[in-house]
């Protein structure tokens, strides 16, 4: 395993002046690991390839970037020392200290990422609910030291299934269905899960957790992960605009509602495709949503330009994406620009608010995960289960961590101009700072320029199969 120490962490933008940036560069051999730098703007380009960020063109804005902290994300954490946890959990999420993750997934009760299969209310009734040790033990605390390093975290909640005693096998028999893994909510519950989720999102905020946004139902289409309810888009709609969307509004909760959730060919199934614009079909259940949520484990990420045209009313945000033992998920040289283009900028550059990658740690062995689960899934980093000291930190902790460093939450994407072997993302913060993240995809350095005034000009030369953040104030 390679032990990293991350001694150069991204600074405030309040370190950047007019004729100074910040930048941060890593490269998919290691030798660099958001290693600091600085330039000086000059009057003239002298890069071989000139980036024109373009201040004018406005597009969405950006919620933040992170992780899902899955029961088995906490659980490894826990065992590592408090020093060591504190260390890393600063150099994740502190915009001080470390690289600002500011988004982080949860699961509603389990996932396939968890100690065990449970849900909230396991014993019929929805005066049953109460949280479980997973929640008491591992998630909730872990969330409470997060919340300490990073005050205005972001926290979405998405279920992976609803309790059994809810489901039927389908919506014709509507038998009971005893299962963690496939079926349907029984429409004659509708009110009760609805209640469970203004429940669980109470329950945390009693701990001590504001949660900010929740999906309707994980991979809606997936009838067979370790626990999972199928759940088409007419059954989204229904729920949402008859049962969850009043029940939150009941409440008065300003927890954001996203639709799908799933992937981007909506697992081929005909009478699902462009799933979203379905359930927004309806104005009553439209009106809750604020939007659809993403996965890229089928079909391509030009579906987000489809549903953003057809809906630039709605927001679409990333919320998972997997490395693991089918796409040589720890070799950093294959994994750095391939998921830098397709995942981080790519997902951004297609109108996506935030960008959210699975298990923000695993161990060695991959987990713990549960059986009928993803066995060969890596972590953003992995632990060594030897010592729960020694990390290894994959490509999504590098691509989440080059855009929380520099993209603050509330920042506007801007428009840049393409160059042959680069791919570019530019942002203005709500602070009025700039931000730019470069990827080489090329094999060799590349020089370049760039500007947004058409006056002031930096140049840099980036290495091969690299990434670069930058920062400054105009």
């Amino acid at each position: 395993m390679i032990l990293i120490v991350l001694l150069l962490l991204c600074l405030t933008p309040q370190s950047t002046n007019a004729r100074k940036l910040v930048s941060y560069t890593s490269t998919a051999d290691r030798s660099l690991f958001f290693q600091r730098g600085s330039l000086s703007f000059g009057a003239e380009p002298l890069g071989g390839n000139l980036v024109r960020i373009d201040v004018d063109a406005r597009h969405q804005s950006m919620d933040g970037f992170g992780a899902a902290l899955t029961g088995s994300s906490c659980y490894n954490l826990m065992q590592m020392s408090p020093k060591d946890r504190k260390t890393f959990l600063q150099q994740t999420f502190s915009t001080k200290k470390g690289l600002g993750f500011s988004y982080i997934r949860i699961s509603i009760g389990c996932s396939d990422f968890s100690l065990s299969d449970y849900t909230c209310c396991d014993t019929p009734g929805i005066e049953n609910f109460a949280l479980t040790s997973e929640e008491t033990d591992y998630v909730i605390p872990i969330l409470k030291e997060i919340l300490k390093i990073q005050p205005k975290l972001k926290i979405m909640g998405s279920p992976w299934t609803c309790p059994r005693w809810m489901k039927v096998d389908n919506l014709q028999s509507l038998k009971p269905f005893n299962s963690w893994n496939d079926g349907q909510l029984n429409p004659r519950y509708y009110q009760d899960y609805a209640t469970y989720f203004v429940r669980w999102v109470r329950a945390f905020e009693q701990a001590g957790v504001p949660i900010y946004s929740v999906t309707v139902q994980n991979e809606p289409l997936n009838r067979g992960n370790s626990a999972s309810l199928f759940m088409g888009w007419k059954e989204q709609q229904q729920f949402v605009a008859e049962a969850l969307g009043p029940a939150f509004q009941k409440a008065g909760l300003s927890t954001k509602i996203y639709a799908f959730d799933h992937n981007y060919n909506y697992d081929r199934i005909p009478d699902q495709q462009q799933y979203p614009l379905h359930v927004y079909d309806n104005e009553v259940a439209a009106t809750f949503l604020a939007g659809a949520a993403y996965h890229n484990y089928g079909g391509n990420r030009s579906e987000l330009l489809r549903i953003g045209k057809e809906r630039p009313d709605k927001e679409l945000i990333f919320t998972e994406t997997s490395i693991g033992m089918w796409n040589d998920g720890r070799n950093l040289a294959k994994r750095l620009s391939a998921d830098m283009s397709e995942i981080a900028l790519g997902t951004v550059e297609y109108g996506c608010g935030a960008v959210i990658v699975w298990n923000l740690m695993l161990d060695t062995d991959r987990g713990p995960y549960r059986p009928g689960g993803c066995a060969s899934c890596y972590g953003a980093v992995d632990i060594d289960r030897n010592d729960y000291h020694t990390i290894t930190y994959n490509s999504h902790y590098y691509i989440i961590g080059h855009l929380s460093c520099v993209v603050r939450p509330g920042a506007i994407r801007l428009g840049t101009n393409e160059q042959s072997g680069l791919m570019t993302c530019a942002f203005l913060n709500p602070d009025n700072t700039l931000a730019l993240v470069v990827l080489n995809k090329e094999s060799r350095t590349m020089s370049f320029s760039f500007t947004a005034d058409g006056r002031n000009y930096a140049t840099a030369d980036l290495p091969p199969h690299s990434v670069t953040s930058y920062i400054w104030k105009p």
